[in-house]
């Protein structure tokens, strides 16, 4: 982080390996329902006891349909929500709870990458101050230096010549240059972790695999760390080194990209995989059939596993009452599916 940045970090509370730049332990994001707006008549338990740690320089990805609280997960991250319980780690510290300049160092450190991104720029902005707002509220008061840095930002998201785009505004970019414009923001503070929320879904399949390789790009020049969410499978073998698989709030499996793709593991991986396009006739055996139903109730979820109510293969008396715990069947694959209690090391065939 630049030294013009003077607001200061929050002093370490514990130890952590040098190695984790990111450790989420025990999180839970609850969202309080209330009748009129007064009585509480419940709670949406959008994130629910999900844990797991961000290598430095690593990037992962966290894939689930619609409403399986990955967005959730991500704004937690960001700190636009607050946890109900447990702990987010930044680099040994417990951001969670953080108010006024830690706050404002913490944001620093992370970049935003959003959806949409003609949403995400101030139409009445040309790029130019876009990118120097950011600057000015971090503290950079020095102008050539703002100046470099955002002639180096457009540089680094190949906007080039930087002089044809500093006084454009938004609606006079293509949908790929304004993502591009939002990226060079995202990466003007030099972060330390940049969160990429369904970065290419709203671009023209032609634009997004030269933002994935820009992101990649980045990453490795940067030494970022880098959190991808996504519905899309198809897209995260060309950018990420592990995949989270998240379900009714819960990470359902964890592991290494090639290891998930090659032999996924929970039912509902299964299910996310069949519904992905594959241009591979090889692979169309692995293909099963979607399950039936829909993703269940987060303010009355079902007891015992959350996606046994559309399971072809729940186990009566057992995945109906008891939740599963995290099961390793292969080295650095874990999986929450009482399938695997056994020791089973592969999904079974139908």
């Amino acid at each position: 982080m630049s030294t013009d940045l003077q607001t200061p970090a929050p002093a370490a509370t514990q130890s952590q390996n040098d190695d984790i730049l990111l450790s989420v332990k025990d999180l839970h994001v609850w969202f309080e329902l209330k009748k009129w707006g007064f009585s509480h008549v419940g709670w949406v338990r959008a994130v629910d006891n999900v844990n797991f740690d961000l290598k430095r320089s690593e990037a992962i990805a966290i894939v689930g349909e619609s409403g399986c609280g990955k967005s959730s997960l991500m704004k937690t991250l960001l700190l636009l929500n607050r946890p109900r319980e447990g702990q987010v780690i930044f680099e040994g510290k417990d951001i969670s709870r953080l108010k006024g300049k830690e706050l404002k160092w913490y944001r620093s450190q992370v970049g935003y990458v959003q959806q949409d991104p003609y949403g995400a720029l101030p139409p009445f902005m040309p790029v130019h101050r876009i990118l120097d707002e950011p600057l000015v509220i971090n503290g950079v008061k020095d102008k050539r230096e703002r100046q470099r840095r955002i002639r180096t930002a457009l540089e680094e998201v190949a906007l080039t010549p930087v002089e044809d785009v500093l006084n454009k505004y938004p609606h006079m970019l293509s949908g790929g240059q304004q993502q591009r414009v939002v990226i060079a923001r995202a990466m003007i503070l030099e972060p330390k972790l940049l969160v990429a929320d369904e970065p290419v879904s709203m671009l023209d399949a032609s634009v997004r695999v030269e933002i994935l390789r820009l992101l990649r790009k980045l990453q490795e020049e940067h030494n970022l760390s880098v959190m991808y969410i996504t519905h899309d499978l198809s897209t995260v073998r060309f950018f990420s080194e592990r995949i989270f698989v998240m379900y009714a709030g819960k990470l359902v499996e964890q592991t290494h990209i090639e290891g998930l793709l090659d032999n996924p593991l929970h039912p509902y991986t299964v299910a996310l995989l069949t519904g992905t396009s594959e241009p591979d006739a090889a692979n169309a055996r692995k293909l099963k059939e979607v399950p039936p139903g829909e993703p269940p109730s987060l303010v009355n979820p079902p007891a015992g596993c959350r996606f046994h109510p559309r399971c072809a293969h729940a186990i009566a008396g057992v995945c109906d009452v008891d939740e599963p715990p995290d099961f390793e069947p292969v080295p650095g694959h874990v999986v929450k599916c009482w399938l695997y209690k056994e020791g089973r090391t592969s999904y079974p065939e139908a």
